[in-house]
């Protein structure tokens, strides 16, 4: 499978399965057991990145620019021999945030894109997609700002998929898969919004 819609995200989301694309563009769907998700309610910064959010050296925005966001997230990693977000996930994503479903949380300093991250909201479920800096502390700082947005707007789940040190660092904690798809159901259903207006970006200045 090489071509991805908007559709599709949406149906494997709810069903909790997710796409990922091979060096070559071939995509397939995954749905790990155990599943990794980070509680709203018990998140806390860090002690080393609570002064970077009181120098307030970030200005935050969300929806600002959304498939920037994304091609920051599919740029080479020294850590890392490829990407798995192929150019059709960045459609298929964008077309998703065209239909106000896809959201990004970006950092930025002297009006410059330094960081951000970017992820699927479905009722009251958050999918954390992908996260990338080019500043230090730029990406631990937006995803600050998703914690404060998801936690305003009474979410209830963020998924992050697998689990690793990215997303340990920030209190990732593992769940059993059936457990998981029942947080999932329960979660899709309620009406929710990510931001105010799905037709009008939301300004922050959290950090």
């Amino acid at each position: 499978m090489n071509r991805l819609t908007a559709d599709d995200l949406v149906y494997g989301y709810i069903n909790g399965i997710f796409p990922m694309a091979d060096a070559d563009g071939t995509l397939y769907w995954y749905s790990p057991d155990p599943r990794a998700i980070i509680p709203i309610d018990t998140y806390r910064p860090s002690k080393s990145l609570r002064p970077v959010l009181n120098k307030k050296a970030f200005e935050i925005r969300i929806d600002h620019d959304f498939q920037e966001v994304m091609r920051g997230c599919a740029a080479p990693r020294e850590q890392e021999k490829g990407t798995w977000i192929s150019e059709s996930i960045i459609q298929a994503y964008t077309d998703l945030h065209h239909l106000g479903m896809a959201h990004s949380v970006e950092a930025y300093q002297q009006g410059r894109l330094v960081g951000g991250l970017y992820g699927v909201a479905i009722g009251s479920a958050f999918f954390g997609e992908s996260m990338f800096h080019c500043v230090s502390n730029a990406s631990k700082v937006a995803f600050h700002a998703l914690i404060e947005t998801l936690r305003e707007r009474n979410f209830k789940l963020l998924d992050t998929q697998f689990m690793n040190d990215n997303v340990r660092r920030f209190g990732a904690v593992e769940i059993p898969k059936l457990e998981y798809i029942g947080r999932l159901r329960k979660a899709v259903v309620e009406k929710n919004q990510f931001v105010e207006s799905e037709l009008m970006p939301v300004f922050q200045r959290v950090a």
